[in-house]
């Protein structure tokens, strides 16, 4: 018999909402942090990419621990991006909708003003769900009181990191130092990661490793296309014109490269808009509210603007150029193949590249196929 949410030990109400959501066995990384997570009684390390459950096997040990006739902020969840925040608070609220007592998650992130969040947060609040940077400037002006927090979240920490959240998290963490249990939750481990464990974490955290290879490949095919500077468009047009019933995204090195994509792939007659560094957030939600609801069809991103982008029925990922680092890999090609789908991961690379190609191979466990168009 599969292993059951019950098994787990999570209670019935909650179940009943996860049931409406569809889902009804356990992830790894669910089965094997839940049980532990639940007593409440030690520090945790999860290694597991996006797409894995992971808010699941934070979020419903969180649920179950809050008492909800008090009305003290008890669980802090610290996430990447605003899309992440809401998105893990979406997630909270849909658990919680047999619940016989309400349980408060409010989010905290930028690009909303601070005032309206704050009416927010001084209604009964039991979670927390925030970016660092929007949450220390209420620590910090002494709105907010997260002393009492007995559950900390470090979610995509190497992202947070990546992100330059660095002073931030260690105020943070310094902050709420004390009864906390600290639960991080990590794709990579990098030395900064790893400091953060050191310092603030105890020495006998569990660490549970979601073996990163099956999780970012088990559905994604891998390909590369051998091309010229000149020509990547026209390939990336016909890609596309393959592709033409398929939703997407292609990704880029930088904000200029992807402009300039966006505008050649739009005069070729192709439903597409870009992410970038430089947009306000007012037109990153407006772009990711059209690519949500399949208004418009293809995507054009630079690494740091696709983090927490959780879209479904994604057929494919073209990197225009391969990234400069081994994780965005992983993260640009998990964009695709989520909830049980596949997808396929093209690269175009230019002569000599091969190597780089190789070297992707052997360090993600992956086998990469040749394309000619």
């Amino acid at each position: 018999m599969d292993t059951t949410f019950f098994d787990l030990g999570i209670s019935k109400e909650f179940i009943k909402g996860l049931k409406e959501l569809g889902i009804k066995t356990p992830t790894q990384i669910q089965k094997e942090a839940i049980p532990i997570l639940l007593k409440n009684d030690t520090d945790f390390i999860g290694l597991a990419q996006t797409g894995t459950g992971k808010t699941a096997a934070f979020g419903l040990p969180i649920l179950q621990n809050i008492d909800a006739n008090s009305d003290r902020v008890q669980a802090l969840i610290l996430a990447p991006t605003r899309e992440l925040v809401q998105q893990i608070q979406k997630q909270l609220f849909k658990f919680t909708k047999y619940c016989e007592t309400k349980i408060f998650a409010e989010g905290v992130y930028g690009g909303e003003k601070m005032d309206i969040q704050l009416k927010r947060l001084n209604r009964k609040t039991h979670i927390i769900v925030a970016t660092p940077g929007r949450l220390l400037d209420f620590i910090e002006r002494g709105d907010v009181n997260i002393k009492h927090i007995h559950t900390l979240v470090l979610d995509e920490a190497d992202e947070m990191l990546s992100m330059g959240f660095k002073q931030d998290l260690n105020k943070i963490l310094k902050y709420t130092a004390g009864t906390r249990h600290t639960w991080l939750f990590s794709a990579t481990m990098p030395e900064d990661i790893r400091k953060i464990i050191r310092t603030y974490m105890s020495a006998n955290a569990v660490q549970i490793e979601i073996d990163r290879n099956s999780i970012v490949n088990a559905n994604i095919s891998h390909h590369y296309i051998v091309t010229s500077v000149k020509e990547k468009t026209a390939m990336i047009t016909r890609l596309l014109d393959n592709y033409s019933e398929d939703r997407g995204i292609i990704f880029c090195r930088t904000k200029a490269g992807a402009i300039q994509l966006t505008e050649k792939l739009r005069h070729e007659g192709f439903s597409v808009d870009a992410l970038q560094g430089d947009m306000q957030q007012k037109e990153r939600d407006k772009v990711m509210r059209a690519f949500k609801n399949q208004s418009l069809q293809y995507l054009v991103s630079t690494d740091v603007s696709a983090r927490g982008i959780d879209v479904n029925n994604l057929a494919f990922v073209i990197h225009h150029q391969l990234p400069d680092q081994l994780e965005y890999y992983t993260h640009r090609s998990g964009r695709t193949a989520r909830a049980g789908k596949t997808g396929v991961s093209i690269a175009l690379i230019i002569s000599g590249e091969e190597q780089d190609v190789q070297k992707i191979q052997k360090n993600l466990g992956i086998k990469f196929k040749q394309l000619t168009l």
